[in-house]
Parts: C-alpha cells; sequence; structure tokens
C-alpha cells in the first residue's frame, strides 16, 4: 500500500543541483526489519538515479534504525539481504540466537531481592496486619519481574562489530549523510534523537540497540545515566526528523498496519480475530494505534511540508500471511522479505502513471523492465559475495568516494544528465 503526498509547489533548484531525498524508517520487531529490507531493495532495483546509500538524511527507529544505519554507512541492499536472506556474505556472519538471547543476569538480580522483599512482606502481616493489604501484593512483588525476556547487550557487539570494519564507521559525525536514531527516555518519555545536537557522540551501535529495547522483550538501555526504550513509543516513524531537514522528496517504510480480513471477502463469526486469542488481538491493537497515528501525523505534515513530495510504503492490510507470522520469527526472514518486495513492485505498477512525473522531477524514473516482472525475485539481482578482504574493502570504498565527487561536480554535471538520457 503506497501513500502519495504530491507538493504543490517545488522548491526551483539552480540547473545541475541535484534534488535533496530523505528516508524514514519505522519499526516493527525483526519481521519488521526484514519487510522493510524487502521493499528497500524493491526500490533499490525499480528506482534508476536514486542511490540509497547516498541520501541526503536518514532516521531509523526500532528495528529500522539497523536498516538506516547500514544505509548511510553505505551497506547497500544486495548484502544485507546476502546477510540476513541468503547467509553468504562474505562481510558480516548473522546468528538469529544473537537477538534472542535470555536476560540471565536480569534475572539472577531480579531474584537476589526475593528473600528481601518476602522478609518485609512477612513482618507487615505478623506485626501489622490491619496495614498490609493482598492488593499491595502485585506492586511490591513487581519488581522481581524482569525488564526484559532477552539480552540486546549481544546486540549492541554485533552492530560495533558492523560498524567499525571495512572503511564504516560507528560514529554518527564520520558519515557523509546526517543519520538519526530516535529513542524515548522512560523517565520522562522524551523522543531524544542520537546523531543530532548534544548526542552524536554516542556510538550508533548503541543508539540503535536503545532504539529497539522494545518493552516487555529488552530491559531499558542506560545510556549518560539515562534510561531509553524503543522509539515507536512517542511516534512510528519519526517523518517529521526528516523533513526539518530542508529536502525535496521524503521516502518513508512502516511495515506494521492492521489485517483487515474483511477485505474481498464476507464476514464470518469463525474467521474473527477475537478467535485468536489475546496474542491476536494486542497485535491488531497494537498495528492499529501505530498506523493510525501515523496516518494522524503525514496528514498533519502534508499541511505543514506542502512543498515537499512524499512517498510512503506500508504492506496490504489483507496481507493474512505477513500478520499471522511471529513478529519474532526469523526463521520466516526470507518469505517475509519476499513478500515485501513484490508489494512493493506491485504497487509501484499499480502508481506508476502518478508516480512518473513526481520522480522526474527529482532526476528519477522507473525501471519499466523490472516492474514488468512480475516473476522477479527479491534475490534475482543479487550477485554472488566477492569474497574482498579488509584492505580491498577500503580501498573500494575510497575509490567510490574519489568517483563520487568528480561525478558531483559542475562540469561532470552535464554528463550526468547526457547518461540519464541515453539510458
Amino acid at each position: 500500500m503506497l501513500s502519495i503526498h504530491t507538493a504543490r509547489q517545488r522548491t526551483p533548484k539552480t540547473p545541475g543541483t541535484p534534488a535533496r531525498i530523505g528516508l524514514a524508517v519505522a519499526g516493527g520487531g525483526p519481521i519488521g526489519g526484514m519487510y522493510e529490507l524487502g521493499a528497500l531493495r524493491a526500490l533499490d532495483e525499480a528506482f534508476e538515479g536514486l542511490d540509497l546509500n547516498r541520501l541526503d538524511c536518514y532516521v531509523g527507529v526500532s528495528s529500522g534504525a539497523f536498516l538506516a544505519a547500514a544505509l548511510a554507512n553505505r551497506m547497500d541492499t544486495a548484502e544485507m539481504c546476502r546477510i540476513f536472506i541468503t547467509g553468504d556474505s562474505d562481510d558480516v556472519q548473522f546468528r538469529p540466537e544473537t537477538f534472542m538471547r535470555p536476560a540471565f543476569f536480569e534475572y539472577m538480580r531480579r531474584a537476589a531481592s526475593l528473600p528481601r522483599l518476602a522478609t518485609q512482606w512477612w513482618r507487615e502481616l505478623l506485626f501489622a496486619p490491619r496495614e498490609a493489604r493482598w492488593a499491595d501484593l502485585i506492586t511490591r512483588f513487581g519488581g522481581l519481574v524482569p525488564n526484559g525476556l532477552f539480552d540486546n547487550t549481544e546486540i549492541e557487539r554485533f552492530l560495533r562489530d558492523v560498524f567499525t570494519r571495512r572503511g564504516r564507521s560507528n560514529d554518527f559525525r564520520e558519515l557523509s549523510a546526517p543519520l538519526y536514531v530516535v529513542a524515548v527516555d522512560l523517565d520522562s518519555g522524551e523522543a531524544v534523537k542520537f546523531g543530532g545536537p548534544g548526542w552524536d557522540d554516542v556510538p550508533i551501535s548503541q543508539a540503535v540497540q536503545a532504539s529497539a529495547a522494545l518493552p516487555a522483550l529488552y530491559p531499558p538501555v542506560e545510556i549518560r545515566g539515562r534510561h531509553f526504550v524503543d522509539g515507536a513509543l512517542r511516534r512510528t516513524m519519526h517523518a517529521s526528523v526528516v523533513l526539518e531537514q530542508g529536502i525535496d522528496l521524503m521516502i518513508g517504510l512502516n511495515p506494521l498496519v492492521p489485517f483487515n480480513q474483511n477485505e474481498g471477502m464476507a464476514v464470518e463469526h469463525d474467521r474473527s480475530l477475537a478467535a485468536g486469542g489475546l496474542p491476536t488481538v494486542l497485535s491488531q491493537t497494537f498495528r492499529t494505534l501505530l498506523q493510525s497515528r501515523m496516518q494522524v501525523g503525514l496528514a498533519r505534515y502534508s499541511q505543514q511540508y506542502p512543498d515537499i513530495d512524499q512517498l510512503v510504503f506500508e504492506p496490504n492490510a489483507r496481507d493474512s500471511e505477513l500478520f499471522f507470522t511471529n513478529a519474532f520469527s526469523f526463521s520466516s526472514r526470507r518469505r517475509i522479505c519476499e513478500i515485501a518486495y513484490r508489494n512493493t513492485l506491485a504497487d509501484l505498477r499499480r502508481h506508476a502513471d502518478t508516480l512518473r512525473p513526481q520522480l522526474a522531477a527529482h532526476g528519477i524514473r522507473l525501471r519499466d523492465e523490472i516492474l514488468a516482472d512480475e516473476r522477479r525475485s527479491v534475490l534475482d539481482g543479487i550477485a554472488r559475495p566477492s569474497r574482498d578482504t579488509e584492505t580491498t574493502a577500503r580501498l573500494k570504498r575510497a575509490l567510490d568516494d574519489v568517483e563520487h565527487r568528480v561525478a558531483q561536480t559542475p562540469a561532470a554535471a552535464p554528463k550526468r544528465r547526457a547518461r540519464r538520457v541515453t539510458r
């Protein structure tokens, strides 16, 4: 499902000046992240003139924060598919168990306080029975419940390793484009933009860890004495962070939408989502809240930023396979990535007539040969890895930087336009 907002009046550009493009990537757990990867791969192939590794601004929330940080670090979508989908990357070895390791230390720390709490409770029952109420039992012993089921320190270690090799950087200040990772201060409810003023010295790996600390699943992440949790608690996509950067086109991705099982089918009692029990009800409730909040924000942004084109990609509301897949199941990542890839290409195909002039204003065109292939798979355009060494990878990155700088010089602008016309 593609939402399109066309700018009322685009800001005039000096001839040869490229459009400024920003990317906002929402969260959605491991499966949400895989859906976004499939969508990004589709955009990477279908948009000619768009380099997802050379955008002007990135913002990521929760699982989307890793994708945004990886793109800003010039890890392309093909390499990320090799890491998470095919597993044949020569760069990063992905192990799902890293993200689902029980927080044993947290369990033991909480359990250690049980004798003290129990002693206090029995003392009150014996010496002040009127003051000891059974209703206080949950409050008193609630501190025994761990803040999170899984340990996210390994996530930070994994990300730190990825972002400190092959010329990449774990420092916001060293990236070629602004990157913002949003998390929420648990004690104040304030949204904090890591990568922004005053917070750009926090390592990217730690910022992503904090942004993805979904309450109950992962414990809050302590940074400078403050505890941070999932950035989606305040806003779904934090698109305003990108829109405030003076861009011309914003591309947004949101993987969580409520499931509409009544769309295109008769309503039957045994098909009610309530029959799926509490997990299904909570999932639908959570998705509905996130999407409705985002729709309100996008409606406001279209009024607040009328001169910016906005494209927001989401799953189809009738996609039952996506809805009923466990949001934290890594075993389904290839299938979900494929669904996202095909959905995104279908959206582009369906809205092609509207998109062509809008994209052309930003130097982008749709690749008709990609859109015409309805059987195309997310893995079709992914070549085998080159087996680069650390030194070779750094050299290629440096040469790419030089080529990019040369291409951006005024003398090269006519050549770029000529190439774009002759393709």
